[in-house]
């Protein structure tokens, strides 16, 4: 699939100033800055500060920090249900930052994997901002996850038409697309990917996966020779010798699914 069966190493991408914060002084909204920072790089020391600011009347942005804290400690299901509380109480804040908060909370339900509650959390986060490839794109992990595949394709059909270069989103879709032995489309989206660009580890995984499928052992094997290459000390490259390691260089994942979810690109 898609999705949680992906291996989902998600890049969660932090909200730095925000509207949330540039409401409060500029101390205030420095102090947000450091603290999400603070969450990427150390998150134990975040997750101690943030509370610490939220006693002292840190309000959402402190609460936010110490959530997205728990998502670098490992912590994904207290992370989700956090997140989801705090964009519950955020029913005035803005739009736009509600929305990004309920995604990192269907994030970390994907994370957990629970990719039901993940695609409840997302299904608000669209409602909300529903021209965002992003959110479309982890909905449509949420629901490979599933194996609705066809849920799955509409979301990344949405995602690439709002965003044509989007690498991850036809990766996915041709992972979609070969859970349902589609394997025509399946190509032309990989080799849409391909074409953005060549050397996309996940990109050439996946249409090694479609080779080997296909019946064309001797490209599938190149393909992931090639991710060996390109990618080393990566779930890509996990992947790609696990299936070179098989007699039948068959795709090491049943039923068809791609092995790793590539980087998305998230807005700031």
């Amino acid at each position: 699939m898609i999705g949680r069966s992906l291996s989902l190493a998600v890049p969660l991408m932090l909200l730095a100033v925000t509207a949330e914060a540039q409401r409060f002084p500029a101390v205030e909204a420095d102090h947000y800055a450091r603290c999400m920072d603070e969450a990427r790089q150390k998150p134990a020391a975040a997750f101690e500060n943030a509370n610490a600011w939220r006693i002292a009347g840190g309000g959402h942005p402190a609460e936010h920090c110490a959530d997205v804290a728990l998502i670098g400690l490992g912590r994904y299901a207290d992370a989700g249900q956090r997140l989801e509380a705090l964009a519950d109480a955020m029913s005035k804040g803005p739009t736009e930052l509600r929305a990004e908060v309920l995604g990192q909370a269907g994030q970390s339900w994907l994370l957990a994997g629970d990719p039901a509650r993940a695609g409840a959390a997302l299904t608000a986060a669209i409602a909300l901002t529903p021209d965002d490839a992003d959110l479309l794109t982890d909905r449509a992990e949420a629901f490979a996850g599933e194996k609705k595949y066809r849920e799955a394709i509409a979301d990344l059909d949405r995602a690439v038409a709002l965003d044509a270069k989007r690498v991850d989103a036809l990766v996915f879709r041709a992972s979609a697309h070969r859970a349902l032995a589609e394997y025509d489309l399946a190509r032309r989206d990989v080799d849409a990917a391909l074409r953005l660009v060549p050397n996309a580890p996940d990109a050439l995984l996946e249409r090694g996966n479609i080779r080997s499928l296909t019946g064309d052992g001797a490209g599938a094997r190149k393909d992931w020779e090639r991710v060996v290459q390109v990618a080393p000390n990566s779930a890509a490259e996990s992947a790609a010798k696990a299936n070179l390691a098989k007699p039948d260089g068959a795709p090491s994942a049943p039923p068809p699914a791609a092995e790793t979810a590539p980087a998305k690109k998230k807005k700031q």
